[in-house]
């Protein structure tokens, strides 16, 4: 086993891969950017080293600074996490030309899997089924659409390298392939600097159910299954182990196209081979194909941990250094049923927006295991990805696991930003996948439903309320006025405004008006009843009141000194919506352009943003220029006055 290893990456991952090491009394090296100087994994670290500046390609993906800091600090391997060089193979190869060891598979086992349609090559002769379709050199936009026309439609353009979603277009006329093809190919040249694609055919009632494997370099074992079907835009919400309705047959069948998969390239290490399954009638032997592999740990690998019993960094540090397989695959069991829910910083109401803030207050929930990478008082940075914590359940069945998963976000407390929790939430309570009747397509479907906001009700303005004229800690005096006392608070929840007033009658009675409407609110043993009901959990920071029901409403305080300013230029301005850099801008002064045009694209949080025009115009000014690292807010186009 190895004394000291160096993680070469950052957030929840790398606190993940620490507490293992922990466990196994190996010392391990933190490396950070500026942004994350005093980051939780910094913080976790027996040591750690500076690297560089916040921008990825200045640090995080910076392999010749990783490997001197593992040299300097007498580290013997590295461990990649996942995302930035973890699927690196040149990365790998520098590691071990150092004299290192690479905590993961050999460069050649990624350089396999590296491009799709050379993987798809691979498998077929591995005897692993893969999806009808072209995965040829001929990039010929003709002779691509040729080939779309011999599957017949819909067909699914894909980049050859990179992942997540970029790259990818599906295609449901022949008269739309074109214009397609040139979109999905100047994304992936953008984002992978390929522009190389391949053609499947669409599986109408898809569904994504990936295998994890585990190899020594020659043999392997599969860990069962985990269903990832409830995506958005090809990203993974909310996954699940085992997949429901999954049958032994169709398990053996799968798992063991995984181990083939694995052992063909000879893997070494954790890896997922992901399919895409044809759930129209149901799961069949015949009914599912190779889409990728990802050599490394995936995102999702709490979920398998929970119903196996298996810790898989444990696994990867002990083959790493030396050993064999810690499991033959009649060692390994399903025990119950897991859940694991992304939580995020990001606005979900303007199209799932990633989101910056610094978290004020943040409580995970009991009985839940929360991955995480930011602690209460840390700042969602720009530059990075926005997760704030992976929350994972296991219960005995399906449906204890999603009672439980129903109640962690129900009781998980984020201030400070904007989050996904109350989409999380509905989608927890969503009908179709209670039932465990879900594919890809289920959150697109029912979108509007699953996004919609409830309202603020009285209770959560009186808890406001409370709050904002400290009176939430009850004295338990017993006084009580004869009058009753009046306090007066003005709050606003979004564009509305409430006017509240709070009759006290004591520290531990109130009666709290808001126009019309009325709600009493007793403590009792330190406990406040709001009409009856026990009141929601509340933090505070500054003028803000953070009211947790839901994914958590967000109250201001109003200053009455204050005044209103106005809103501005309004649909004239595009502003950044969050901090980034500018990458390219479309529009020039005195150009006319029509509401939805695609003026400026801003890249942050590892994801390209269009800005468009709100409304028809002619532009007035351009006040970016490509290369710009611009604040959340920033104007960048300003479109003259309508009236002008």
């Amino acid at each position: 086993m190895f004394n000291k290893i160096l993680i070469a990456n950052r957030g929840e991952i790398a606190c993940r891969v620490m507490e293992t090491a922990r466990k196994l009394g190996v010392a391990t090296v933190a490396v950070y950017s500026d942004a994350d100087a005093r980051a939780k994994h910094v913080m976790m670290a027996d040591e750690a080293i500076h690297i560089g500046p916040p921008q990825p390609a200045e640090s995080y993906l910076r392999g010749d600074a990783i490997i001197a800091a593992a040299l300097a600090t007498g580290a013997q391997g590295i461990h990649p996490g996942y995302g930035f060089l973890s699927e690196n193979p040149d990365f790998v190869d520098a590691v071990e030309a150092a004299g290192l060891t690479f905590i993961g598979p050999s460069a050649s086992a990624i350089r396999a899997m590296g491009l799709k349609d050379a993987a798809k090559k691979l498998m077929v002769e591995a005897g692993v089924p893969v999806v009808p379709g072209y995965h040829g050199d001929n990039q010929d936009p003709a002779f691509l659409a040729a080939e779309a026309d011999k599957m017949g439609y819909p067909v699914l353009i894909k980049a050859v390298a990179g992942g997540g979603g970029k790259g990818m277009r599906r295609v449901d006329d022949p008269a739309d392939f074109a214009d397609a093809l040139a979109s999905a190919q100047g994304e992936a040249q953008t984002a992978f600097g390929n522009p190389d694609v391949l053609i499947e055919k669409y599986i109408l009632s898809p569904r994504h159910i990936e295998v994890q494997v585990f190899g020594d370099g020659t043999h392997a074992v599969h860990l069962f299954e985990r269903d990832c079907s409830l995506q958005r835009r090809h990203q993974k919400v909310i996954e699940e182990a085992p997949a429901p309705g999954m049958t032994r047959e169709v398990r053996e069948a799968m798992g063991s196209a995984g181990v083939r998969a694995a052992e063909a390239i000879g893997y070494k290490g954790a890896g997922t081979v992901e399919f895409i399954v044809d759930g129209a009638n149901g799961l069949r032997p015949d009914g599912f194909w190779f889409m990728e592999m990802n050599t490394r740990l995936q995102v999702e690998h709490p979920v398998t941990e929970e119903i196996t019993g298996v810790d898989l960094v444990e696994w990867q540090l002990r083959v790493a250094s030396g050993e064999g397989l810690p499991a033959r695959q009649e060692d390994l069991s399903i025990n119950g049923h897991a859940f694991e829910a992304r939580l995020y910083a990001e606005d979900v109401p303007k199209g799932f927006l990633p989101a910056t803030g610094t978290l004020t207050h943040l409580r995970f929930p009991e009985g839940a295991r929360a991955d995480s990478g930011v602690r209460a008082g840390d700042t969602i940075s720009p530059f990075y990805d926005p997760m704030i914590a992976k929350l994972t359940v296991h219960g005995a069945t399906r449906a204890a696991a999603l009672q439980r998963l129903t109640a962690a976000l129900e009781h998980c407390e984020v201030a400070g930003s904007v989050t996904n929790l109350g989409f999380l939430g509905a989608l927890a309570r969503h009908e179709g996948f209670s039932a465990g009747d879900v594919d890809t397509g289920l959150i697109e479907r029912d979108l509007d439903a699953l996004i919609a906001e409830d309202g603020a009700t009285i209770s959560d303005i009186g808890a406001a309320a409370l709050s904002a004229l400290n009176l939430l800690k009850p004295k338990g005096s017993g006084f009580t006025l004869w009058g009753g006392l009046n306090h007066f608070v003005t709050l606003t929840h979004g564009e509305e405004q409430f006017d509240v007033v709070v009759t006290s009658y004591g520290a531990d009675h109130h009666v709290i008006t808001v126009g019309d409407n009325q709600i009493e609110a007793i403590a009792i043993d330190g406990q406040w009843k709001l009409g009856g009901d026990r009141g929601p959990r509340v933090a505070r920071a500054g003028n803000v009141v953070t009211v947790f029901t839901g994914s958590g409403l967000e109250f201001h305080v109003a200053d009455p000194l204050d005044r209103d300013a106005g809103v501005g230029a309004g649909a004239g301005v595009i502003k950044a919506p969050m901090p980034g850099l500018v990458k390219a801008v479309f529009a020039g002064a005195g150009q006319e352009v029509k509401q939805g045009d695609r003026l400026a694209i801003l890249e942050a949080m590892k994801m390209e943003h269009s800005l468009e025009a709100a409304r028809d115009g002619v532009v007035a000014e351009v006040l970016c220029s490509d290369g710009d690292q611009v604040e959340a807010g920033a104007p960048l186009i300003r479109l003259e006055d309508e009236d002008e």
